[in-house]
């Protein structure tokens, strides 16, 4: 059959491969190259007969990048992408930004110029794994919901696209950088060949209920409206599990008296009359848009210090912008009470004079 492997063949060439890219660095670039590894389906055992061989090239300076080549192999029918890999690259991978960095950690080392490179690779590695031991914390949280964020931009244009093959791309998008914000999610990494991606993600802890069907659901659904569907329901469910992972974060909140002096005051100017203005000319816009902007000043006081929640939605009525404003007075004295609770005096003046005399004692 096609994809019967004859692990000899498969060697030999890997071989003749790696030979050919040393004796190239001999001609054209001595001492370039620090170190070569093997990852990909020859270090995870994932091999076929049409497999590829994926090199860590490891390159010390610009002259290496002459030995990338591109080519296809005819009498197996297989295509090769022989790519460098300079130190600043992997040093970029071992910051862990991205869950794609299986050929830091499991290239399997086949050549190496000085074993100071070895010990250097070796360095990089650790300090992944002691990232990756750690239990999660705010900073991982935060990187593996900016991939979320940006699975989200790529959702909002697959539920928007008007074309099936637009809103394939999209929804494929969405769903491979769905599958990185999980990894980063678990603190960890791919390390099986892309064609077990079902097995990873099933390992994951912190993952929704089904997820693999629900990706299954996307990429096998034939009319527009089922992926749209699919997708919803995908992104859902992932939302609702960052966000109970966020609930088991810990974090050190500051004083409320630390935080709140001028947050009302604040409030006021920015809020208070526009809403009142609103109501008086009809103009939902300003204030669903300030209501909007309020809440999100609320939800990052509430983040940062020990105070209720205040959802200025709440007061929202679309159809009754004098009751919508007085809802939001009521909700500044509510607020108002924080300042109570931590001992804050509002700063008011009768006039612009006492102010004045006051701002410059």
């Amino acid at each position: 059959m096609e994809f019967d492997i004859n692990q000899k063949q498969l060697e030999e060439r890997n071989q003749k491969i790696i030979d050919a890219v040393l004796q190239k660095e001999k001609k054209l670039c001595p001492g370039s190259i620090a170190l070569i590894g093997i990852y990909g389906s020859f270090a995870t055992g994932d091999v076929h007969a049409k497999s590829d061989l994926d090199l860590l090239i490891l390159i010390n300076d610009d002259r290496g990048w002459q030995l990338s080549s591109c080519f296809i192999q005819d009498d197996l029918n297989v295509g090769h992408d022989i790519y460098c890999t300079n130190w600043d690259s992997l040093k970029n991978d071992a910051e862990y930004n991205h869950p794609n960095i299986g050929k830091l950690m499991d290239s399997k080392i086949v050549y190496c110029s000085d074993e100071k490179y070895r010990r250097e690779l070796e360095s990089l590695r650790d300090g992944v794994r002691g990232k990756l031991n750690k239990q999660l914390s705010n900073d991982d949280f935060e990187k593996a919901e900016s991939s979320l964020k940006e699975a989200q931009s790529f959702f909002a244009r697959a539920v928007t696209s008007t074309s099936l093959p637009e809103c394939r791309k999209y929804s494929g998008a969405t769903v491979i950088v769905l599958e990185n914000s999980l990894a980063m999610l678990n603190k960890t990494y791919f390390k099986k060949s892309s064609k077990r991606i079902y097995e990873e993600l099933f390992e994951f802890k912190k993952k929704p209920d089904g997820l693999c069907d629900m990706i299954e659901a996307v990429i096998s659904a034939g009319r527009i409206e089922d992926i749209k569907s699919a997708l919803c329901t995908l992104m859902e469910k992932c939302i609702a599990t960052f966000d109970e992972a966020k609930k088991t974060l810990t974090s050190e909140k500051q004083k409320a008296a630390d935080v709140l002096p001028g947050a009302y005051e604040e409030m006021f100017s920015n809020w208070r009359n526009k809403m009142h203005l609103a109501a008086a000319t009809g103009n939902r816009h300003l204030a669903f848009t300030s209501l909007v902007n309020f809440t999100g000043m609320a939800e990052e006081l509430y983040g940062m210090t020990d105070i209720a929640l205040y959802d200025g939605l709440e007061a929202y009525n679309p159809d009754d912008l004098n009751e919508t404003a007085v809802r939001f007075d009521a909700l500044l004295d509510s607020f108002l009470q924080e300042y109570e609770k931590a001992g804050i005096k509002t700063k008011r003046y009768p006039d612009i004079d006492a102010f004045s005399e006051d701002y410059l004692k």
